[in-house]
């Protein structure tokens, strides 16, 4: 029987979940024994400006449902408005190469996650280019080293930021939803970019508030979806929920994951354990998924033959 492996990616949004989720969750990981990819806000923190979502379909649901004001606290949500919003890379660059020294993998989620995850679903190759530049200049800036992965704020994408990725010489990226590794392709069924990993589970924002989910049970639904599942999974934890308030969920959810027998790895591990030559190719889809507002990036239908030997 293959090993069950299930990599946890750490998706940080804001200055305070980089203060305050960041640490806790390195604490957590370190005591559970496992490992865990994370993708860092590199730029301004303007969560305020998300307001303007308040007319989109299903906003107002979520927010009433996941408790928002407590998640992230009154002075997040008023950064890029009321407030000037702070550099979150320029002022936390010591911590964040704390999770690399931890032996974690770091990555990028963007620079601004709020301008991305609002913006880029509609626009340009150079707006986009020119974002996810300035995040890659910014984490060789950190780092000393070019970054190696990508995962996309909000899970928003274009087909421009699928081939950059590839220009950035990034190995691999995590930036949508789906339900194994592939290889995304246009349209034509041409290579679009580098080999996807998507998140294959809900997220505790989507599940919490529905159908009598809670903080307290919130765990035990999660696990029933991966007891019986053979294929490895990828879940995408938020150090603003899963690194404060939800700290508690996570640390059941991890001794959970472990009692079913997983190995908890690093999105880099489980790439490392792929061919990418055998990968099958899948299209990009956009379309919405429950208890998550608005469309995002989705692991669209398989080319009808894969072809081997070639990227």
């Amino acid at each position: 029987m293959s090993e069950k492996r299930l990599a946890l990616k750490v998706d940080v949004d804001t200055w305070r979940g980089t203060r305050e989720g960041l640490p806790r969750l390195l604490d957590i990981l370190r005591r559970h024994a496992a490992s865990a990819t994370f993708l860092f806000s590199l730029g301004p923190d303007h969560t305020g400006r998300a307001i303007k979502r308040v007319f989109r379909r299903g906003f107002l649901q979520k927010v009433a449902r996941t408790s928002v004001v407590e998640h992230y606290g009154w002075r997040t949500l008023m950064y890029g408005t009321l407030l000037p919003g702070p550099d979150i890379g320029r002022r936390e660059a010591a911590l964040l190469r704390s999770v690399r020294d931890a032996g974690h993998e770091v990555g990028i989620h963007c620079w601004d996650h709020i301008r991305w995850q609002d913006n880029v679903a509609g626009q340009s190759a150079a707006w986009t280019e020119r974002e996810m530049r300035r995040a890659a200049e910014r984490f060789q800036e950190i780092f000393g080293v070019p970054a190696r992965t990508h995962g996309a704020a909000g899970w928003q994408m274009n087909a421009a930021a699928y081939a950059f990725e590839r220009e950035l010489g990034l190995d691999y990226a995590s930036d949508g939803r789906g339900t194994h590794p592939f290889l995304p392709v246009d349209e034509n069924g041409a290579l679009l970019g580098v080999p996807q990993l998507p998140t294959t589970l809900p997220t505790l924002d989507e599940l919490i508030g529905v159908d009598g989910l809670s903080a307290e049970n919130v765990h035990r639904h999660l696990l029933s979806l991966t007891a019986e599942r053979t294929q490895s999974q990828v879940y995408t934890l938020h150090a603003e929920l899963e690194g404060m308030r939800l700290a508690d969920t996570f640390e059941r959810l991890l001794a959970g994951w472990m009692q079913q027998g997983y190995r908890l790895i690093s999105c880099r591990e489980m790439f490392a354990g792929l061919n990418p030559d055998t990968l099958p190719r899948h299209r990009i889809a956009c379309d919405e998924i429950p208890g998550r507002s608005g469309t995002l990036a989705l692991q669209g239908a398989p080319l009808p033959e894969t072809p081997s030997g070639t990227r």
